[in-house]
């Protein structure tokens, strides 16, 4: 088998991600990638396809995830109807209908614009993913999200960000996200971007009274990883419908075109406020080696 190696997304403006991948600025549709022999191969970007339609509720997604990403799950949270650090799904109910609450997944993400550590990252495939050793807490993709999904575990004495990160690891290695796998009624579709768009658009064509004339996901802030079917208006679950259809990274370089010191001055004071926050961990862990040799009598 090829030893592939993806090509991610950690720069606010799309032209760097054109220059250094060739992968497509419209919706970054396919994704470029090269074995050790330097043969080519271009594979298409993966998503979701969320059809509420055909939801029953029973919430196997959420268990799933969970169980994805070691968090715990038991009744009293599958009963919570929102998004937390410890619940990265959820199923919403509105009399006898449902929808899904998860990352986007966006196409080009604002939370991975955004972190001055590249802790986010957008990959090739799909999945925005996320390294909690590059962390440094500043939170601002909790701020740049604008579906507001980055969750912070507040509760934690070495705290984190979680978000649901499309299952990088089961997506690199060609299988279905978990919340696709253990669906029972294919209500969470896994797939190729563009065929899952088109699926989309043929049971809106084939059935339009079942459904609102809209795919969610397919132009919001330039598109997303997850596409969305309602029968009743997506406000009604919290999701917005009047946000930019330009990639919101987009939006923040031209900004910061303006204030070009801003940047490398801002830059500067996060990367050092990183360096304090990791110096006093280590002066911390140094000194409580330090006495717990003194009190052992200078034993290791």
């Amino acid at each position: 088998m090829c030893a592939l190696t993806c090509v991610t997304v950690t720069q606010v403006t799309a032209s760097t991600f054109l220059t250094s991948s060739g992968v497509g600025r419209k919706d970054m549709r396919t994704a470029a990638f090269s074995d050790a022999a330097g043969a080519d191969y271009v594979f298409m970007s993966k998503a979701l396809l969320y059809d509420s339609t055909i939801c029953i509720g029973c919430k196997q997604c959420e268990q799933a995830c969970a169980t994805q990403n070691s968090l715990g799950y038991d009744d009293a949270i599958a009963a919570e109807e929102y998004q937390s650090a410890h619940k990265l799904t959820c199923i919403l109910t509105r009399n006898d209908k449902f929808m899904r609450r998860l990352c986007m997944n966006c196409q080009e993400p604002s939370c991975a614009s955004v972190c001055p550590v590249g802790a986010l990252q957008k990959t090739a495939l799909g999945p925005v993913t996320y390294d909690p050793s590059k962390c440094m807490g500043c939170r601002y993709c909790m701020v740049a999200c604008p579906f507001g999904v980055p969750k912070y575990e507040w509760g934690k004495l070495f705290p984190k960000v979680q978000k649901c990160v499309m299952c990088p690891d089961r997506v690199n290695a060609g299988k279905q996200t978990a919340c696709a796998e253990i669906c029972p009624t294919g209500a969470t579709k896994f797939g190729e971007r563009d065929d899952l768009i088109a699926e989309a658009q043929k049971r809106i064509r084939e059935n339009p009274g079942n459904y609102v004339n809209h795919i969610y996901g397919l132009e919001e802030v330039g598109g997303t990883s997850v596409l969305l079917l309602s029968a009743v208006p997506f406000e009604t679950f919290g999701y917005k419908r009047d946000l930019s259809k330009d990639p919101l990274p987009m939006l923040t370089y031209r900004v910061l075109s303006h204030i070009p010191d801003f940047v490398p001055l801002g830059g500067m004071a996060l990367g050092g406020l990183w360096w304090i926050t990791h110096r006093r961990e280590e002066v911390a862990m140094a000194e409580g080696k330090e006495a717990t040799e003194k009190k052992n009598g200078g034993k290791q």
